[in-house]
């Protein structure tokens, strides 16, 4: 039988697309929930795969840009693509992909980015991992700074209508410093973000969310939920940092000694904290932290050389890739690097790479050096490799502080 892949031409198909993913987390999408969906992800942006006119498959790409050195970018948001049990290993997911590459290029979104639930996937398809985050379990007799610390500003509770509002000035003011983050629309605080419903709680309570002021207006902000636990007439409950940003050091080190002061908590809780975060250094005992690694955002140039130039660079020089790109043939070949843009040469090759292998390293989240060391790029001229690293460092890595 022959496989059509093509956008949704209705709500109908849009919820058959979403089953085919959504069945593996244990959900079915209902009218309310379809409806809420569409504010980030539009009907035309949602593909399906049809086999004699019954859905086998679905993909879709959230609507954003993402922040990377230097900018902001237009970003093809992959996400819920999955394939029914039915149909597995038959080319679906493959002629998925096919059509969400191609339908990013003729929008003129330069860049893809994803979260991989299964991580030997997405290489194939020309993503590379871009970022690592880890999750973060402190005992809270453990939460010691390093050095006294006296609080200088107070932490109020706040309701959602105002956290709507008030939330997005500080993180706005992080993400156009910090690689890897989404611009966040209106609908994406009020549908992702904030939205609190009792299948998300995981056996804990509601959100609660509290701002701290500065002499500059918002500085931090925190969003956790409490989970409830009791022991011998003790409590050993735990937090759940769901989400903690702060504009300056002295905010972040505000929210954070916060959420490290709850009474009636034996554990804080964490997930997908950037692998830099200050707490490393702010606490007198990091390794208490039992900070546990992995892969987080991974990165696909869909327009190489639009890519490219988009983002800052540190320094002046010059630099010709090899890319290899064989499942978007438009990329393959030499590109210079030079005065801040990339245009195609027939210059020499200075180093060959994939384009996977540039994906894990366009937002600076790992360094020509360790895919050289991976054994995932060539070095044809000496000093290719650290003069690449010079142009491409950050001085923040990568950080995506949420799942799509």
């Amino acid at each position: 039988m022959s496989i059509e892949v093509r956008p949704c031409a209705d709500v109908e198909e849009y919820g058959a697309g979403l089953s085919a993913i959504w069945q593996f987390f244990g959900a079915e999408p209902d009218a309310e929930g379809l409806e809420r969906f569409q504010r980030v992800l539009p009907l035309d942006r949602m593909h399906a795969a049809f086999e004699e006119g019954a859905v086998v498959g679905g993909g879709g790409a959230f609507v954003f840009s993402m922040s990377v050195p230097g900018g902001s970018l237009p970003c093809y948001g992959v996400t819920v693509v999955g394939v029914q049990p039915t149909h597995r290993r038959r080319g679906v997911l493959t002629r998925l992909m096919r059509a969400q590459l191609d339908d990013a290029r003729e929008r003129g979104e330069p860049i893809a980015a994803l979260w991989a639930s299964e991580a030997p996937i997405y290489g194939r398809f020309g993503f590379g991992v871009a970022s690592l985050c880890g999750d973060l379990e402190l005992a809270r007799e453990r939460t010691a700074f390093h050095a006294p610390y006296a609080r200088v500003a107070q932490a109020r509770f706040v309701e959602r209508d105002e956290a709507l509002e008030r939330f997005p000035a500080v993180y706005d003011r992080v993400a156009a410093e910090t690689p890897g983050m989404l611009g966040r629309s209106r609908d994406w605080w009020e549908v992702r973000v904030l939205l609190d419903p009792e299948a998300r709680r995981e056996g804990g309570g509601p959100h609660r969310r509290v701002l701290i002021e500065l002499d500059d207006g918002e500085a931090a902000y925190a969003i956790y939920r409490h989970h409830p636990k009791w022991e011998d007439a003790s409590a050993v409950s735990s937090i759940q940092v769901i989400e903690a940003l702060g504009t300056s050091p002295a905010a972040t080190s505000e929210i954070w000694r916060y959420l490290l002061d709850m009474d009636w908590t034996a554990w804080i809780k964490a997930q997908l904290l950037p692998i830099d975060h200050p707490l490393q250094l702010l606490l007198a005992e990091p390794r208490r932290m039992r900070l546990r690694l992995s892969d987080g955002l991974w990165v696909r140039l869909v327009d190489v050389g639009a890519a490219l130039s988009a983002r800052s660079y540190q320094g002046e020089g010059r630099l010709v890739l090899e890319v290899s790109d064989s499942f978007c043939p438009w990329n393959e070949g030499r590109w210079e690097l030079a005065d801040g843009s990339a245009r195609r040469t027939d210059a020499d090759s200075e180093l060959r790479l994939g384009v996977s292998e540039l994906g894990s390293a366009y937002l600076g989240g790992f360094g020509f050096a360790d895919l050289e060391r991976a054994g995932r790029l060539e070095e044809l001229t000496p000093g290719a490799v650290a003069r690449a690293d010079t142009l491409f460092r950050t001085n923040r890595k990568p950080w995506c502080p949420e799942i799509f």
